[in-house]
């Protein structure tokens, strides 16, 4: 679920807030999605999506935010039905909530038992027992993550897995006399004598801050920070405009071109500072790092004064220093402005620091609900308060919170390695294969053999079944949970008019089963709290609901269950806990199928305990099921799923492989020999299912036969389990269930395919499920719903579920809200032979206070237009594509529509690095060192545009995979940052210029890797509109090289087939600067909407369904000028050939010195000398020499060398026929004539030549005069006011002499070019600079950087920008411009 605040997870559902209401729009969610985007919105009005941008349909990753409104109601005490021991269906209105029974329904325990458990057992709440809280992050100074019950620390360590809060801190430095250092940003800063540093090395790295700060912080401080800039701007206008008040008073008619000029400046100034405040993007502070070693521990120290009003405040060496978190569990603040609570890491030797901030309030208010402990609130206690946790930060800050593989597998190391024995993770999104993947994988190594017990949200995607996503829902080692609210929490959480009789599951809630048949969902919780939140949203704590917040909950009761069993020497075991709490669970409605929706049931932590008490002899066993259809060994399934006609209407027989899976540790003489188990086989239904009566099991497993008849049942849901009890201790109940999903659809059979469903009555929280056979041909649906019966406002959610093989769910989605009675008509893609579930759903507190029913009645009408080729691929050559096309159901109109619309290049990488990960948070808890493949990608845009980058193999998956990460990063030559993604990636706008792409990849594998060093990637763009290639149909096969026929549009009648040709796009057509290999993709369609306007249809994607196309651009046609060699006969004797190829090859020899040493100099003077005298005039020599003087480094004396280059300057000013140039430019040439465009280019360059030497000279002569009031300066301040006197006399005179050098020479150049270019603007900004105009100069240096926008832009501009700044003294700018330096030209590429 993605939100525009969390760009990228999925989550629990939206918040609002309990004590400031005022902030409510910062919501919670489940992290679970489609990928990846998180959005929130009221709960009255959106559906929990807890797919992630990932792939819903709209393709993103979205999961939704609900937000529910959180204040005190005085409405009825309570007793939950459903769950919870409470008395039978009591009815809230019948009592009135008091205080207590308020705040115990914000943070509800009572549904699990874990009220009772503590009241029983006050020292098992959860004392002893760890949990890993894999999220966002956790604040350790949010309310109750202080201390536990007992008095320990509650958070133990604080990591940062995704490396979001990375800075390289390699680079050291020393103090200097002062006891000062060179920050990394370039700042000096002042060290604390008292640190203790025996090495005398700081390590030093800088991080802008904004980077660490969610997107909801960032916006707030820019907010304030705008404010405060902005008083600064108007002051500063109110400055300029006053002294421009004052020189028209003074000047009433300035007449002189000076006066003019002065009067244009301030004019300047005042035009400048309005647009500073037009284009104001504040990129934020920069903060200096400082890392060091005292002699026990790793050291950190920032200077934070960018943040702070006072400049007294924020100094690196009024630092309180800290060390890892984990060592002295101490934290810090940015600023009482952001409130933001950091910690930090040091790894690799103190070359990385990792500062480790939540990149949303999710986290924190997970790890509350399970552990947060209130001593003077106790009501508000999380389930465990006295469990302690580490935090496990997964969301990527610089993804907006979207989990990455590095987290997920760098919190595994985590948990491991601190002994954790409990992980709650709730993220997530919808997967392709169930089970499957690297994570999974990883999942099942540290549960099988290290006993953690892993809790995660099963999503939030519901209504519909088979909605259950990756990892908590999908998984065999993950204890996946669903939703629940209770009357209680109705009342008092959401506040609802009148609560519901009964506790039910959340509408949103995910339901099961899986692809391969398993349940989905394990156990149930309360989906809903009021939970701490981090400090920084400058409240205590606010209302999120969503399975994020479920399993958070059910986690907290397994804590408590595990302190119990440490404190009485019971063996911990994910096998065991998980046996007690299935079987122990309360059901939460009255009919089978209902365990989809909520597992076994609503988790009672009291019951699982005696439970657990109860099987203290019996061995740690978890039953792994392997099913497959008799005859058939692959695939294999983990229950029996018929949800297809066919498999509806035959008997049929399944193997059921039943293992025995002891934990890695256990004795193989102990426990796995002697394990023999009589089991008794039972099932739900024997008239539907046939299974053997016992099965006597071994540690290597036994099979046995299912036979499923489903032929007698009627169309719709079934569900039935087979299960096996132990006959020596029936009371243990199941050991294993095998679930048993059946889904008969109904066929139609009218025609044309219609098929309605009438009256259906709806209250709040009730689902309707229809299961539809889709016809064969079907390829979209047009469908209608009507409601009527109802007085008050109504909210549906209406969803439809396809299962296709290797794909994650079709899934089709609508949120509804009838405001009064009325009909709503809709449209959606179907795959015709597949069944489809209509799920109806009034959504749970919709309508709440009204006794009406509403009735909804649902009308489906099915069109479809098969065609021979869905997909198309044109080839590149000018041969159309025949498609044939037919009307399988009734007649439908044929309309084509096929456009390209997006170019995608191919690329291969540059550059291949593979390294060896070094810090123990990239060690695998197997000991296996994880690798990094780094592949570099080059590109050059010709124009400015969005590009994403596509990898067809590891794009859009992250749990079903089996590769580790991804993650990518766009730069430009200044290593500028414009672009970072993972496995979905985004469009990025760029402009024009050459950009590197990095792709980093990790694995242990090293195998794997080593076959990714080719990787292919593209980089996709859509085009403009002005591009975009609409396609052609034809009625024949030459219709695209004569033009006619001309196919529009006809009537598709059942049983007759029609055909006509599509043809390729026009070679002058295709876009420009697109290359050989590329490939146009767009989208063709074949049908529209009964009721599309003739304008809509006309656009394949705003039709029900389209199909991709794309072309394959071929090679370019040949350039027939260039092949008619045109090159003319050389007239010029053999001699002088001969002098031309000697004089050229000694003029590249001279260009390949070096004069990186003095002998090197000295070598290339004797050269340049020779030479000179060779070919005096020789212009290009004479250019040669020039460019080589100025790209010296490291010079001595800058007054000598600076004359030097005049004097080259010179020789090629003089070396210039300027009268004969000018004459040239001043007549027209014949572009027909081949002789005169030789001349012109020949002269061109020439001018180019002149232009460059007046341009370096000018230069020059500006730098030499610089120097001398340099100089004059120095002695000022040495020598005394009557030296200076004397001095400032002599050199006033030599400045005259060269300012008339200067003016002359700027002169000659504004006759060969405009200066007010990017190339030759700089020495006019000298020339105002040097006449006191720096409003003007500064202008001219603004639309120098603008022209020169068209590429990366260059740091001595920004640099110029500056210098005038802060001499015309506008500080609020110069900071403003020298935080955004760092973001344009920063010294390295950020780490991954």
């Amino acid at each position: 679920m993605r939100n525009s605040i969390f760009n990228g997870q999925t989550w629990a559902k939206p918040p609002t807030t309990l004590l400031a209401p005022q902030f409510h729009t910062l919501p919670s969610l489940l992290i679970i999605s489609p990928r990846r985007k998180l959005t929130y919105r009221n709960y009255n009005f959106t559906k929990k999506g807890w797919n992630r941008h990932h792939r819903s349909l709209s393709g993103t990753r979205g999961g939704i935010y609900r937000m529910m409104p959180c204040s005190s109601v005085d409405t009825t005490d309570i007793t939950s039905s459903g769950g919870g021991g409470c008395e039978e269906n009591g009815r809230l209105h019948n009592f009135k909530l008091n205080h207590a029974t308020f705040l115990a329904s914000l943070m509800p325990k009572k549904e699990i038992g874990a009220d009772r458990f503590i009241e029983a057992h006050p020292h098992y709440d959860g004392r002893g027992a760890l949990i890993a809280i894999f999220d966002s992050g956790v604040d350790p100074a949010a309310a109750g993550l202080q201390l536990t019950s007992d008095g320990k620390p509650k958070i133990l360590d604080v990591i940062d897995c995704t490396g979001s809060g990375d800075v390289d801190t390699s680079k050291m430095v020393k103090a200097d006399e002062d006891g000062q250092i060179r920050g990394a940003s370039g700042a000096s800063l002042v060290v604390n004598s008292s640190w203790k540093n025996p090495s005398g090395e700081w390590h030093v790295g800088y991080k802008l801050v904004y980077e660490l700060f969610t997107r909801t912080l960032t916006s707030r401080l820019k907010k304030e920070r705008k404010k405060n800039w902005d008083e600064k701007n108007q002051e500063a206008i109110a400055k300029a405009v006053m002294h421009l008040y004052e020189f028209d008073q003074k000047h009433k008619k300035a007449e002189d071109p000076k006066l003019k000029r002065v009067r244009g400046d301030l004019q300047n100034r005042i035009d400048i500072l309005k647009n500073q405040a037009d284009s104001y993007d504040d990129k934020g502070p920069v903060i200096d790092a400082v890392v060091w070693h005292d002699g026990e521990e790793w050291r950190v120290a920032f200077d934070t004064q960018s943040l702070e009003d006072d400049p007294e405040s924020g100094k690196l060496a009024g630092f309180v220093p800290l060390t890892n978190y984990r060592i002295e569990r101490k934290y810090g603040v940015f600023s009482k402005l952001d409130a933001c609570t950091f910690v930090v890491n040091v790894y690799d030797e103190g070359n990385i620091l990792s500062i480790v901030t939540d990149s949303s309030p999710h986290g924190t208010h997970v790890a509350g609900i399970a552990a947060a402990f209130h001593p003077q609130e106790p009501l508000l206690n999380g389930v465990a308060p006295g469990a302690q946790l580490i935090s496990c930060k997964i969301g990527d800050s610089r993804l907006g919170s979207m989990e990455t593989g590095t987290g997920l597998t760098r919190a595994l190391i985590a948990a491991v390695e601190n002994k954790c024995d409990l992980i709650n993770m709730s993220y997530g999104e919808p997967t392709l294969l169930p089970d499957y993947g690297r994570f999974v994988d990883l999942v099942n190594e540290v549960v099988h053999e290290h006993r953690l017990i892993f809790v995660s949200s099963a999503g939030n995607s519901g209504p519909a079944l088979s909605t259950v996503g990756a990892p908590g829902g999908t998984s065999s080692s993950i204890i996946g949970v669903g939703a629940y609210v209770s009357p209680e929490m109705a009342a008092g959480a959401h506040s609802v008019v009148e609560p519901p009789a009964e506790g039910l599951e959340y509408t949103w809630s995910s339901r099961g089963p899986t692809a391969d048949g398993d349940l989905g969902v394990c156990i149930s919780a309360p989906g809903g709290a009021v939970a701490p939140v981090p400090t920084w949203t400058l409240q205590g704590r606010m209302l999120m609901n969503g399975t994020s917040m479920a399993s958070p909950s059910a986690c907290g009761g397994i804590a408590l269950l595990i302190s119990a069993m440490k404190a009485e020497g019971i063996t911990v075991s994910p096998y065991t806990v998980r046996k007690a709490l299935e079987n122990t669970s309360i059901p939460v409605g009255g009919l089978p199928e209902d365990k989809l929706t909520t597992g076994q049931g609503l988790m009672q932590v009291d019951k699982a305990y005696e439970y657990i008490q109860k099987s203290g002899d019996f061995p740690c066993v978890w039953y792994q099921i392997k099913i497959s259809q008799s005859g058939k060994s692959t695939p294999t399934f983990r229950g029996i799923y018929l949800r297809e006609a066919t498999a509806c209407q035959i008997s049929t027989e399944w193997a059921v492989q039943v293992e025995p899976k002891f934990h890695e540790d256990a004795s193989k003489l102990e426990e796995l020999v002697p394990f023999e188990e009589c089991i008794e086989l039972r099932s739900s239904d024997n008239a539907v299912l046939k299974v053997p009566e016992y099965l006597l099991l071994t540690h290597n497993g036994r099979t046995f036969n299912i036979v499923v008849d489903p032929t007698t049942l009627s169309d719709g849901l079934h569900y039935y389990e087979v299960y096996g009890i132990d006959c020596k201790a029936p009371w243990r109940g199941p050991l294993f269930r095998i679930p048993i999903t059946i889904t008969k659809p109904k066929a139609v059979i009218n025609r044309p395919p219609l098929i309605s469903f009438s009256r259906m009555p709806f209250l709040p929280g009730h689902i309707e499920r229809r299961y539809i056979e889709v016809p064969l041909g079907a390829r979209w649906v047009e469908a209608t719903i009507r409601t009527s019966g109802f007085d008050t406002t109504r909210r549906f959610f209406i969803d439809t579920i396809q299962i296709c093989p290797l794909r994650r769910p079709i899934k089709w989605e609508r949120a509804i809200t009838f405001s009064s009675p009325t009909a709503q008509s809709f449209s959606f893609p179907v795959v015709g032979g597949q069944t489809m579930e209509l799920a109806i759903a009034q959504f749970w507190s919709s309508g709440m206070g009204s006794h009406e029913t509403t009735i909804v009645d649902f009308e489906i009408v099915f069109h479809g237009i098969g065609v021979n080729r869905t997909e198309v691929v044109l080839d590149g050559s000018e041969a159309p594509i025949r498609i044939e096309a037919e009307a399988l159901l009734a007649s439908e109109k044929l309309a084509p529509a096929a456009v390209l619309n997006k170019i995608r290049v191919p690329y291969r990488p540059v550059e291949a690095k593979l390294c060896t990960l070094p810090t123990n948070r990239d060690k695998l808890p197997s000991g296996k060192q994880i690798l990094a493949l780094t592949l570099t990608y080059k590109f050059k845009l010709e124009d400015g545009t969005e590009v994403k980058p596509h990898i067809p193999l590891l794009n859009n998956r992250i749990y079903d995979t089996k590769f580790e990460s991804q993650y990518y990063m766009i730069s430009d030559t200044n290593k500028r940052v414009y672009a970072m993604g993972d496995c979905y990636p985004k469009s990025s706008k760029l402009t024009k210029g050459e950009y590197t792409l990095q792709l980093y990849l990790r694995h242990d594998n090293v195998q794997y890797l080593e076959k990714m060093k080719h990787l292919v990637l593209f980089l996709e763009r859509n085009l403009e509109e002005k591009d975009v290639v609409r396609l052609n149909f034809f009625s024949e096969p030459d219709g695209p090289v004569t033009g006619n026929s001309t196919f529009k549009s006809s009537v598709l009648v059942p049983g007759k087939k029609e055909a006509f040709y599509l043809s390729p796009p026009n070679q002058d057509k295709l876009p420009k600067n697109s290359s050989q290999g590329s490939i146009l993709l767009g989208a063709i369609s074949h049908g529209k909407l009964s009721y599309a306007s003739r304008e809509e249809g006309k656009s394949p994607q705003k039709n029900p369904v389209s199909y991709r196309i794309s072309y394959v651009i071929p090679p370019n046609k040949t350039d027939e000028d260039k092949s008619k060699g045109s090159t003319s006969a050389c007239t010029k004797p053999i001699s002088e050939r001969l002098e031309e190829e000697v004089r050229d090859a000694k003029l590249k020899v001279f260009g390949s010195l070096k004069q990186e040493t003095d002998e090197g100099r000295s070598e290339w003077e004797k050269l340049a000398q020779s030479l000179k005298s060779e070919y005096p005039k020789h212009t290009p020599l004479l250019v040669k020499i020039l460019e080589s003087l100025l790209s010296r480094d490291n010079i001595e004396d800058k007054t000598h060398h600076y004359n030097v280059v005049i004097d080259a300057a010179n020789d090629v000013i003089d070396s210039i026929d300027r009268d004969e140039l000018a004459k040239f430019f001043s007549l027209k040439s014949d572009p027909e004539d081949e002789e005169a465009e030789k001349n012109k280019k020949k002269m061109e360059t020439s001018r180019d030549h002149l232009a460059e030497a007046l341009y370096q000279k000018g230069l020059a002569l500006a730098e030499i005069e610089s120097l001398k009031v340099e100089k004059a300066s120095d002695l000022s301040a040495t020598e005394g006011t009557k030296d200076l006197d004397q001095t400032g006399g002599q050199s006033g005179v030599g400045s005259d002499i060269e300012s008339d050098l200067f003016e002359e020479n700027f002169k000659e150049l504004t006759k060969w070019v405009d200066l007010k270019s990017s190339k030759y603007g700089t020495l006019s900004v000298l020339r105002e600079r040097r006449c006191g105009r720096l409003g003007t100069a500064l202008k001219v240096v603004n639309d120098m950087i603008q022209d020169d926008g068209c590429g990366p832009p260059k740091k001595k501009l920004y640099e110029l920008k500056l210098s005038l700044l802060d001499e015309i003294g506008w500080s609020h700018i110069s900071t403003y411009e020298r935080q955004w330096m760092h973001v344009r030209f920063p010294p390295s590429l950020p780490l991954f």
